[in-house]
């Protein structure tokens, strides 16, 4: 299966940058069309913009998050529905941020995970475990729980359709990169789960590293038998440094 490269602008770039960005990261990987899937995931402000510089180019345009809830009294929070209407493709859900800082569980990333396959979003499932649970030798049960719990309940047919990234908490934003190996340890013991959950079906399903990617570590995570692709935080911001990661993943 081809690798996915996906970056996650996080609470950067607006609306008037993203024109910018596109005319700069569409040339700059045009020539890795078929070998690679592209994705990138800007704020909610941004997406309309991003929708309308990516539209007929190889990249797809996803969200960072969406409420379970199709409509609502939900101050603050946009639903799949209106993602959908704007001609987004994907979302991310339950990223170690949402989790972590914004207090979002596995059941809640399970309720939107369903909602987002019932109206043809594709998902990405953010799982990993934080540098106290590692610490602890708490890696692979912090793993099978989230795993359980927040795309067991799904059931086979919607798991099979979804995207995982795995994410050592310990190693975003603070410049720690877990080693190729710790990756493809983690990246192998989620791929047991899947096979356990779908059996053949799991060679299918794309696990992602997320963690400090960079330019100069991509080519050598991706080369683990495991890791599908990457989930790129702060160096997607850099359109020429987001493509020599797209480089490294076709």
């Amino acid at each position: 299966m081809k690798n996915l490269v996906a970056g996650n602008w996080k609470m950067h770039l607006s609306p008037r940058e993203v024109a910018g960005y596109a005319g700069r990261f569409a040339p700059e990987t045009a020539n890795l069309v078929g070998t690679v899937d592209l994705l990138v995931c800007p704020s909610f402000p941004a997406l309309p913009a991003a929708v309308a510089a990516f539209r007929g180019t190889h990249v797809a345009v996803g969200a960072q998050n969406m409420h379970q809830e199709l409509s609502g009294a939900y101050t603050g929070e946009v639903s799949g529905a209106a993602l959908v209407d704007l001609g987004v493709g994907w979302v991310i859900l339950g990223h170690s941020e949402r989790r972590h800082v914004f207090g979002e569980t596995d059941a809640l990333v399970l309720a939107k995970l369903k909602r987002a396959h019932e109206l043809g979003l594709k998902a990405i499932v953010c799982v990993g475990e934080l540098l106290e649970e590692r610490d602890r030798g708490e890696t692979e049960a912090v793993l099978r729980r989230q795993f359980s719990e927040s795309l067991g309940g799904a059931g086979p047919a919607l798991v099979t359709k979804t995207t995982l990234a795995y994410e050592p908490v310990w190693a975003i934003g603070t410049g720690r990169t877990a080693t190729p190996e710790t990756a493809q340890e983690a990246h192998r013991f989620l791929r047991g789960l899947l096979e356990k959950a779908l059996g053949a079906a799991s060679e299918g399903v794309r696990i992602l590293y997320g963690g400090s990617v960079k330019p100069d570590n991509a080519a050598e995570l991706m080369a683990q038998a495991d890791v599908n692709g990457v989930l790129v935080g702060g160096a997607s911001l850099d359109p020429e440094g987001f493509a020599a990661i797209a480089r490294a993943g076709a």
